[in-house]
């Protein structure tokens, strides 16, 4: 796990090395060991090293091959790379490290491009070919590890994190009124796109090559995409059953793979709690960690949402060094200059709980398993997929969807809200970028089981996405490897055949329940018990039975309450100043507005005042350049 920066001049220009130096000191968080910078004509590549496996100066990067035509920086994990080493030396290759980058190396000057279908894990990296004189970079197939591009007239800039490219003196940054708008309707970029303009984010499962020669030359492969859907021959659920128990003790044990102790969070959840207990007996005095919430400003159903109980039960269970934080309605206050700086991208939720969970597993270990995937996959929120299962033609899912999905602003009110900028904005059309996420999506549908398999594919195409680039800014913030087993390859090509009926058992019953309901899942739950089935009888034998049947629970704060509580004068100060940079963009009483229904309990908008805390914030530290 590491940070990988580079320029690329396409005019000609020699790449300059304390513009490298400089942009890898920008991200020196994610890789504090060790850094290396190469420079040759109108390439530079530059890399910080978080040493995970062979800790040893032979992993130290860039890395060239054996024959000095190919130049590596690589940021992630390959967890198959022992077999693939296996056969690239049975073809020989000869190896100077331990070390999967090595592999991956290796593995392109044998294969090339397609390479990148054999690897199982996460990464992002980029590859310089000295004698064909072109650029490679590559991001894994589900976009665990990020890998950002903006173009400078001539000059290509690439990193892990877009902070990087502040340092670059051409670089000017300015909002992307357009990405503003998909933010504030999905909570959530669906595109390619950023807040930042003119910077993207590479999407997941694809590589890009460019000649020197033209930047024009740039050549966008997709080469792998999810495919949920019903197999024509179902299989005994006991086989089902059998088959999965052994796919996902061999994902978790794969990623158990490195030179430094490997922790995990435990949230208290079902996922979270079958990785520890895999995990567990093969590490000793395996660390656990949990963030609980502070309840006595907590009311209702938000008392729930601290499990901490629910964790220390399985901690004793698997006997592992367990520790918890309690955080409180001042917390988030508290992190929220250092979390924007890291986050970068606001993405789904409210991610603050994370980045003091990744602040607690760093004080022990470097390598953290988190339970990421799981819902995704095995189908967890069946109160959303229930809102478009019964439709008479794709039209008609996408429009039931979509109406779901404003979790913002719904369109009825975000040209109000959007005055300011309607005039140059206008064009944009969210519908339009919610349908496209299924351009390569089979539309032919014809029962309940196909839309179903449809919104697993939404979800994991941008829902998951959003989760996995919140786990790695704010794991690598602190300068640990998140890992996440359930996305493993074998595991999901396995939940992606996976027939409806064993992830959910009633597609009939529809029911409509407003995602901004803190009772949404317990409403559910009351009439269904539903979603996960198969995974929770495959884990059965291993977590206890009150978490394997439990009830789906978010990792979320008492926000509700708090945002019109304690925090009700932070929130005010914010956001109910004429002064706040937001209001370039947004009409002040159309927003104010939507926040006196929170304050005054007609309406919880709790996504919405975090959110828009969040821009005011990255006004402040992006546009206005006050980071501290």
């Amino acid at each position: 796990m590491c940070g990988i920066a580079g320029i690329v001049h396409f005019n000609n220009r020699p790449a300059e090395s304390r513009y490298i130096q400089a942009m890898c000191e920008a991200i020196a968080h994610r890789g504090p060991d060790d850094d290396g910078i190469f420079v040759e004509n109108s390439v530079g590549f530059g890399h910080r090293r978080l040493s995970i496996i062979d800790l040893s100066m032979a992993g130290h990067q860039p890395m060239f091959s054996s024959d000095g035509r190919y130049i590596l920086i690589f940021n992630g994990e390959i967890y198959n790379f022992n077999e693939l080493r296996l056969e690239l030396e049975s073809r020989g290759y000869q190896f100077r490290s331990k070390t999967d980058s090595e592999v991956v190396l290796y593995a392109y000057c044998e294969w090339g491009p397609e390479v990148v279908k054999r690897f199982n894990g996460m990464f992002a990296f980029a590859i310089y070919d000295r004698q064909d004189q072109s650029v490679f970079f590559a991001r894994d197939r589900y976009g665990i590890k990020p890998l950002y591009m903006t173009f400078i007239g001539d000059t290509l800039l690439f990193a892990s994190e877009v902070k990087a490219f502040l340092t670059f003196p051409e670089f000017k940054n300015s909002l992307d009124q357009e990405a503003l708008i998909e933010y504030f309707t999905f909570q959530n970029f669906f595109t390619n796109k950023t807040l930042f303009k003119n910077v993207e984010l590479l999407n997941p499962a694809t590589y890009v090559q460019i000649d020197l020669s033209s930047k024009d030359s740039r050549k966008d492969t997709r080469y792998w995409d999810y495919d949920f859907q019903e197999v024509e021959s179902e299989k005994d659920e006991r086989v089902y059953t059998e088959e999965l128990d052994y796919l996902l003790r061999q994902a978790v044990n794969r990623q158990l793979v490195g030179d430094v102790p490997v922790g995990s969070y435990l949230s208290g959840g079902m996922d979270s709690g079958a990785i520890t207990a895999i995990s567990a007996p093969q590490i000793h005095d395996m660390h656990t960690f949990t963030v609980g919430f502070d309840k006595h400003s907590a009311s209702g159903l938000e008392m729930a949402f601290d499990e901490r109980p629910k964790a220390e039960f399985m901690s004793y269970q698997f006997k592992t060094r367990h520790y918890e934080m309690v955080l409180k309605a001042g917390d988030m206050e508290r992190c929220m200059s250092d979390l924007v700086w890291h986050l970068e991208e606001p993405r789904v939720g409210q991610s603050y709980p994370n980045y003091y969970a990744a602040h607690l597993a760093s004080k022990f270990n470097k390598i953290v398993l988190a339970g990421t995937g799981g819902d995704e996959l095995f189908g967890g929120y069946p109160w959303r997929y229930y809102r478009a299962v019964n439709n008479s033609n794709f039209d008609e899912y996408v429009d039931k969807y979509y109406q779901f999905w404003q979790r913002l602003i719904p369109n009825k009110d975000i040209w109000k809200v959007f005055a300011p900028i309607k005039q140059d904005v206008g064009h944009v059309w969210t519908k339009d970028i919610f349908r496209n996420v299924f351009k390569t999506h089979a539309e032919k549908m014809t029962r309940p089981e196909d839309y179903i398999n449809h919104s697993l594919y939404f979800e994991a195409r941008t829902f998951l996405h959003g989760l996995l680039v919140v786990e790695d800014k704010l794991s690598m913030a602190h300068g640990i490897e998140s890992r996440v087993p359930f996305l493993d390859n074998d595991l999901i090509d396995f939940a992606m055949k996976l027939p409806v009926k064993y992830k959910l058992g009633n597609l009939s019953n529809v029911i409509r329940i407003n995602e901004n309901d803190s009772k949404k899942a317990q409403k559910y739950f009351q009439k269904t018990k539903d979603g996960k089935l198969l995974l929770r009888k495959a884990i059965s034998n291993i977590i206890p039975d009150e978490i394997s049947g439990g009830i789906k629970q978010g990792f979320s704060a008492p926000d509700e309450n708090w945002f019109k509580g304690e925090s009700i004068d932070f929130v005010k100060d914010r956001l109910l100043s004429r002064n706040s940079s937001i209001y370039n963009w947004m009409d002040f009483k159309e927003v104010t507005s939507l926040l006196d229904q929170h304050f005054s309990g007609q309406c919880n908008r709790r996504l919405l005042v975090w959110s828009l805390l969040y821009f005011d914030e990255w006004c402040k530290q992006f546009l206005s350049g006050k980071h501290v």
